[in-house]
């Protein structure tokens, strides 16, 4: 029986050396990705496939959106938090004390305290970092909210925006920065690895802005998050680690369970 965050295993059991993380390196020597590295000895090199530029308060303007009528923010990032209150500033606009604010984890909540004095009585997240964690926060409040979700111009999540349709919020999409491919050919040319693990779709695209005949070749590929799966499969790519999954809600969590089972076959 396939463990929670990995797919059918129908490759030959390889040994695992080197392994890519296309998100920028962890700032903490405590980040549980390099007790992973300890624990399995393999090497993980971490490069972010994508980059963020802020849209222009001017370019911004032509959506039509008055940041004032919304009572309620969602975020699901920093990047989304700096970029929010960066338009603020921009435009000159000063946001409601009693504005509130729905945000996938804890600590993008606390990121908060950074622009705001953080209260509790307006500040809510999701229990566990997932979107129906989130939802859960937002389902108390949708029937008197005006909802602003703050997102890439190429890369919402569409679950969160399907959800919001479906439960009859009154919302709209706030595009304040968008993804761009980052220049990794280098990085993909000069080293074979063993594994490539990905957490948004644009980070799939880059790797085919960067290398337009990619071939999998049996290279393990992880994804996390629906979108990014989706994005995967429709590139051709065959996925062996997909998170957030109920006994592997982190990207680190489906990598051990991988390597641990990879390791038993041997």
């Amino acid at each position: 029986m396939t463990k929670p965050g990995v797919t059918k295993a129908d490759v030959e059991a390889k040994a695992i050396q080197k392994i890519l993380i296309t998100q920028p390196k962890p700032e903490s020597d405590k980040s549980p990705y390099f007790e992973l590295s300890r624990k399995y000895s393999v090497e993980l090199d971490f490069y972010p496939f994508i980059r963020l530029e802020g849209i222009p308060a001017r370019d911004f303007r032509k959506q039509k959106i008055e940041i004032q009528q919304y009572t309620g923010v969602i975020f699901t990032s920093r990047n989304a938090i700096d970029h929010f209150f960066r338009i603020c500033e921009e435009m000159k606009v000063s946001v409601s004390q009693d504005t509130k604010y729905f945000c996938i984890t804890e600590a993008v909540a606390l990121y908060l305290q950074k622009f705001i004095l953080y209260r509790k009585r307006k500040v809510f997240y999701g229990a566990d970092g997932t979107n129906k964690s989130m939802f859960d926060a937002i389902n108390k409040h949708k029937g008197n909210e005006k909802f602003l979700y703050v997102c890439s111009e190429n890369q919402q999540d569409n679950e969160i925006v399907s959800w919001l349709k479906t439960n009859s919020c009154e919302f709209t999409l706030a595009f304040m920065y968008r993804s761009v491919s980052s220049d990794v050919k280098e990085v993909l040319t000069k080293t074979e690895y063993d594994v490539i693990c990905f957490f948004t779709p644009s980070g799939v695209r880059s790797l085919f802005d960067n290398v337009p005949k990619f071939k999998q070749n049996g290279t393990v590929i992880g994804a996390f998050g629906n979108n990014t799966t989706k994005a995967a499969e429709d590139a051709g790519l065959k996925l062996e680690i997909k998170a957030p999954q109920p006994q592997a809600p982190s990207m680190v969590a489906a990598l051990e369970q991988f390597l641990a089972a990879n390791k038993k076959k041997k």
